[in-house]
């Protein structure tokens, strides 16, 4: 379990969530979505839609109910 600080894309909040997974898969992930266009899914099949979206884009569940996100 490692935490992940984000600025969130929506709100340009700071969050930081503890996912589970290790320094190098997060390195090895984000090495592929930038240079091999990994679907980030592939890249992170262990976590779930709302924490692949966190590290891609910073926004959390939480602000995505606020605004309506799951409508």
């Amino acid at each position: 379990m490692i935490d992940i600080t984000r600025v969130s894309q929506l709100t340009g909040k700071r969050h930081t969530l503890k996912l589970p997974l290790t320094d190098d898969q997060l390195a090895d992930g984000l090495w592929y979505m930038e240079y091999e266009k990994m679907n980030v899914q592939d890249a992170f099949p262990m976590l779930d839609a709302d924490q692949r979206e966190f590290i891609q884009t910073g926004i959390t569940a939480e602000e995505w109910e606020t605004l309506g996100g799951d409508e």
